[in-house]
């Protein structure tokens, strides 16, 4: 069943992580969704493991603010992550070369 929820969303990631991307890979990811489908949560990418966990990061190497509906429209494949970082509807503190990689990372994005 495909997910619904920014929260099922996220914690459906790690099965869909591409160990052989992420092998050398140390990264956290926040994500902060506000609105209806508000929450905190945050992704471990650590030597080709993932791992979701709900909360605030103490040092997260990127942020991702955005609505937790278009979240889910971005999870989805319904906009791309592109088209709402040019319309300001996604906004990147950190490391923005990480956030360019989730879809490399995660190829089930979308799908």
């Amino acid at each position: 069943m495909k997910p619904t929820t920014p929260k099922e969303w996220l914690a459906s990631l790690p099965s869909m992580l591409d160990k052989d991307a992420a092998e050398d890979l140390d990264a956290v990811y926040q994500f902060h969704l506000k609105g209806e489908q508000g929450g905190q949560y945050h992704l471990l990418v650590h030597n080709g493991a993932c791992e979701m966990k709900e909360g605030i990061h103490a040092d997260p190497h990127v942020t991702l603010s955005m609505d937790g509906n278009d979240c889910i429209r971005l999870l989805n494949g319904q906009i791309s992550g592109m088209a709402m970082a040019m319309s300001g509807r996604v906004q990147i503190d950190g490391d923005i070369s990480l956030a360019m990689r989730l879809k490399s990372l995660f190829p089930g994005i979308g799908r």
